[in-house]
């Protein structure tokens, strides 16, 4: 990755971070705690030819951001951390035969809305999924976090989408 690719990237952290302590922790749909993880997007944009540990660096330095704004004691750490975890995985799964073009990286702009739907969706009810059972931290009320996952995930995912067709249109 170059100084300048490096820079762009350490660039949309700070922006994105800004965006959910400032704007999105701030929007709640219901009682039950229904609000969108728009952080995650950094996750998902990073460049294929990123090496593992840096993935997983990028997620964790992420996800505690949001903590230490959140007060939420690594939960969201925890979450971002296994979703760079699943990321790989992903990824080969929804990979054509040709795999992924060099220098680019995952979005609409390069794979089409379909592709990046399924990538997004996946990846974000797999980060909800662990945030909210870690956060729960029993299996009590599992049908009730599902829902939650579900919705939030969707929110999410929306949230995504349009951020795509907006911001990263080239990108």
């Amino acid at each position: 990755m170059s100084l300048n690719t490096l820079l762009k990237y350490i660039g949309i952290f700070v922006l994105i971070i800004l965006l959910q302590v400032l704007l999105f922790n701030n929007i709640q749909l219901s009682e039950s705690g229904i609000s969108p993880f728009f952080y995650i997007l950094f996750i998902l944009i990073l460049p294929f030819e990123i090496r593992d540990w840096a993935l997983l660096l990028f997620a964790f330095f992420l996800g505690l951001s949001v903590d230490i704004f959140t007060d939420t004691g690594g939960v969201h750490a925890s979450a971002s951390v296994f979703t760079a975890f699943l990321r790989p995985l992903i990824l080969r799964i929804l990979s054509g035969r040709e795999g992924y073009a060099p220098e680019t990286s995952p979005g609409i702009a390069w794979y089409g809305f379909s592709w990046f739907l399924k990538y997004s969706f996946l990846l974000t009810f797999a980060h909800d999924l662990i945030y909210f059972l870690v956060l729960q931290f029993s299996f009590k009320d599992f049908f009730f976090v599902l829902e939650k996952v579900f919705f939030t995930s969707l929110l999410t995912v929306i949230l995504i989408l349009l951020s795509q067709f907006l911001v990263f249109r080239n990108h």
